[in-house]
């Protein structure tokens, strides 16, 4: 069975990374997209060679042909179009964040639960194979006991003035944008939640007020720390390490990887530097054949919505922690 995928939006995102990564994928097809203007829906479908273009959200989601749905909106459009997904039957990859906050995500899940369907948060990343390598060295003990990670997300897309990552209403912001992934990267790595983020952030009056640049710290247990900044204003970096007593792990390129660029990593030991080399893969077609085979299969998603909703709980924390300039404890359950 292949999995017939419709694409709620023309976003970049979708056309440059995810509709690729579905075609490349094992398990899926790209088989309708919808626009709210039925011209830019087919001006895309023709260039991308996808067979089906609606003028509509609510006319892919009637299409009894199509059975999971890729949405690419802005932020504070995720719970409405993801409901309304799941209402009609279908499976959802819903982009990053989740929702706009824990109470969202929570609505989410229980619709999910309703429909019986799936819903999955976009971090293509967790699927590249690195990071199963990444922890089978730390589990070795190769690296000692973890000290502590460090984590980078920035780029600069200030000149773009409209651009939706601007607008505060929409869940603008680089937290939200970038932030989410050292976030979760340090969740995943360290298989826990912090107790507590503090966060301090450039709000932006260029930019209805976002945060352009925040840089934070997560407090985990036996003292380790997430220390990590993201940014939209800010020179470009996307990295990640991992420190031990002894020894760390650097990943240059560790969420956003292309065939240009590495996608190697380096340890550092007493015994010497090496360069854990990682032939080149599509993370998003990695990701789209981990949700087709959960969906062709029933089996559980490796990453599931429960874990989009303790995401969401730690960036609620760093939120509130940039706004209000304080410590905020997160709280359990």
């Amino acid at each position: 069975m292949t999995i017939k995928w419709g694409i709620i939006s023309t976003a970049n995102i979708a056309q440059k990374a995810v509709i690729p990564g579905i075609k490349e994928s094992e398990t899926g097809e790209v088989y309708a997209i919808a626009s709210r203007n039925l011209g830019n829906a087919k001006e895309t479908a023709e260039e991308l060679e996808i067979p089906v273009a609606y003028g509509s959200y609510e006319e892919l989601l009637a299409d009894p042909d199509i059975d999971a749905v890729y949405i690419p909106l802005p932020n504070h459009l995720h719970k409405e179009w993801s409901i309304k997904a799941m209402e009609a039957g279908k499976h959802v990859l819903c982009e990053k964040p989740i929702a706009l906050n824990t109470k969202e995500a929570l609505e989410m899940e229980a619709a999910s639960e309703k429909a019986g369907v799936i819903l999955a948060e976009a971090f293509m990343y967790r699927y590249h194979p690195r990071y199963q390598k990444i922890q089978e060295i730390i589990q070795s003990g190769e690296i000692g006991a973890i000290r502590g990670i460090h984590g980078a997300f920035t780029f600069n897309n200030a000149a773009a003035k409209e651009n939706v990552r601007f607008r505060k209403d929409w869940g603008g912001g680089s937290l939200y944008d970038v932030g989410v992934y050292p976030i979760s990267a340090a969740r995943m790595i360290l298989n826990e939640e912090p107790q507590a983020a503090t966060v301090h952030a450039f709000f932006s009056e260029q930019h209805d007020h976002v945060d352009m640049m925040a840089s934070g710290i997560l407090e985990f247990d036996h003292g380790v720390a997430l220390t990590f900044d993201c940014g939209m204003w800010a020179d470009f970096r996307n990295r990640l390490e991992i420190l031990g007593t002894e020894g760390r792990i650097e990943i240059p390129s560790a969420f956003v990887t292309n065939q240009n660029q590495q996608d190697h990593f380096y340890l550092y030991t007493s015994n010497g530097t090496k360069e854990v080399e990682v032939p080149y893969v599509n993370q998003y077609a990695l990701q789209a054949d981990v949700i087709g085979h959960s969906i062709q299969k029933n089996k559980t998603l490796p990453f599931p919505v429960a874990d989009a909703i303790l995401n969401m709980k730690v960036l609620d924390a760093c939120l509130t922690s940039a706004e209000e300039r304080k410590r905020i404890e997160i709280t359990k359950g």
